[in-house]
């Protein structure tokens, strides 16, 4: 069930329960009456909740798993994807973390897609890019392979909404429940690299979740960043928990095992196919795809 049918079966539910309560013997049963007030709000929550950080930005992770070097040049040819298409959007990008290889790859990558304007749709950067999560592959000829050889690679995209200081108040990490560590920063910076420990990594004990932030000057801009950040996953393991729940009293799960885990191929060798193994939306046009035009998939 998509987003678009999830808010309208809300819609029918809360509209069902809505026309009990015009009923004349709707307060005859208390009890149930008050339940039924109680699951209208809930629903109507719910409601709320689905599209709730759509129109805000949106945080990126890619890394790279199998595949080695070609994964790690996947990683960033996917990072090249998101830019282009975050440009042609409008909208801005700005790097929180960047773990690079010698040859231009990224091992992985953490980047931010803030909006100056909402799309036409009203939808952010978060509400176009949500379901692009998931591990996704490539097919080619591997340009690290003396023999010129076919190879496949993964990697995997991570996508969470970022919460603004409005959400903050409503979901709240005990202090006792992070670990907070702090260290020298690397790479591009200036006087700051290498004299103070302006990068932090938190980690979230319970759920053992993990974030590392560097991009910034400052070790409080880091350690704000990296709050913001665990939030959104933490918020991101709860739903996807519901969510595991919800498609576990499913009988037909509609996943097709032979497929594995990827989401979306992209085939260069030995011919040029994009496909989403999801929604079955496939197309010749690789290089437009990679170049940003992602409208087709989203």
């Amino acid at each position: 069930m998509n987003k678009e049918e999830n808010l309208e079966n809300l819609d029918e539910q809360i509209e069902k329960l809505e026309a009990s309560m015009l009923e004349s013997d709707f307060w005859a049963d208390k009890n149930k009456a008050q339940t039924i007030i109680k699951e209208i709000a809930e629903l109507k929550a719910k409601k709320e909740g689905a599209g709730k950080y759509d129109k805000g930005n949106a945080i990126i992770t890619i890394i790279s798993g199998a595949g080695g070097d070609d994964a790690e040049d996947f990683t960033s040819m996917l990072l090249e994807m998101y830019m282009k298409y975050a440009s042609k959007c409008g909208w801005g990008i700005s790097f929180i973390h960047e773990h690079k290889n010698d040859h231009n790859g990224y091992r992985n990558v953490s980047f931010e897609i803030s909006q100056s304007k909402a799309l036409g749709n009203g939808s952010g950067p978060y509400g176009q890019l949500r379901n692009e999560g998931g591990v996704h592959r490539l097919v080619r000829i591997s340009p690290f392979n003396a023999k010129k050889l076919r190879h496949t690679s993964f990697s995997l995209v991570e996508v969470l909404p970022k919460f603004g200081k409005m959400d903050e108040k409503d979901f709240v990490i005990p202090e006792a429940d992070l670990k907070i560590e702090f260290a020298k920063s690397s790479g591009p910076g200036g006087q700051n690299v290498n004299k103070r420990e302006t990068a932090v990594r938190i980690v979230h004990t319970p759920t053992n979740i993990s974030v590392h932030v560097s991009g910034e000057r400052t070790q409080e801009a880091n350690r704000e960043r990296a709050m913001s950040m665990l939030r959104a996953k933490i918020f991101k393991k709860a739903e996807e928990e519901k969510k595991s729940v919800e498609e576990s009293m499913k009988i037909n799960k509609g996943k097709d095992i032979e497929w594995g885990s990827q989401i979306r191929s992209y085939v260069l060798h030995p011919y040029k196919m994009v496909k989403d193994h999801r929604t079955g939306v496939e197309t010749s046009d690789v290089d437009g795809v990679l170049d940003g035009n992602l409208d087709l998939f989203l």
